[in-house]
């Protein structure tokens, strides 16, 4: 005979409990839903890195890659879809523990984040590579020639940054990882 299963207890960490929450103005806590103090946290850092450097990388994207995405055919569509992605989720995450610190628990006590931030890291390194091969087949000719040619040396910086990312993912992954096995930070 199969024995029947009781409820299963989900016990849910809030990280802001003994913390103020919003900004503090002349008397009063503005803002209380707003809980800023993820951030001082090393999992906030954490995103916060992957968030400056995401926006870096598109912006660099945007500025100059954009006008050479005919040169480097393929490898910058495929380097500035993954930067759109994973900005866009990581930007969703952050939202999500800014403004329900109970989401901080629940989420990272999932495998979400766990394979979010692994399939970010192989595609961010993978995509790099890739951008790396064709920017300096492509454009360093070009930049050999053209003294005041600008796309060499700005597309070098966004897959320089654009790997960098990819190990800062790559170590959310493992601490995500962590953490989802019931080691804390």
């Amino acid at each position: 005979m199969h024995q029947k299963r009781g409820p299963t207890v989900v016990n849910v960490p809030v990280h802001s409990s003994r913390t103020q929450n919003g900004f503090s103005c002349c008397c009063c806590q503005c803002c209380t839903c707003i809980h800023l103090e993820y951030f001082k946290t090393r999992s906030g850092m954490i995103k916060l890195a992957e968030l400056i450097l995401g926006f870096l990388c598109q912006g660099i994207g945007l500025q100059y890659g954009s006008g050479l995405s005919d040169d480097l055919g393929l490898s910058f569509k495929s380097f500035f879809t993954n930067v759109v992605w994973c900005l866009s989720t990581t930007l969703f995450l952050v939202i999500c523990y800014v403004f329900s610190p109970k989401s901080i628990g629940l989420v990272k006590s999932s495998i979400f984040e766990v394979f979010f931030n692994s399939l970010a890291a192989f595609t961010f390194l993978g995509t790099c590579s890739y951008l790396a091969y064709v920017v300096n087949e492509v454009l360093n000719p070009v930049n050999f020639f053209m003294s005041q040619f600008r796309g060499y040396p700005a597309m070098s910086t966004a897959y320089i940054l654009g790997s960098i990312l990819g190990l800062v993912y790559a170590y959310d992954a493992y601490k995500s990882y962590r953490y989802f096995k019931g080691y804390r930070y």
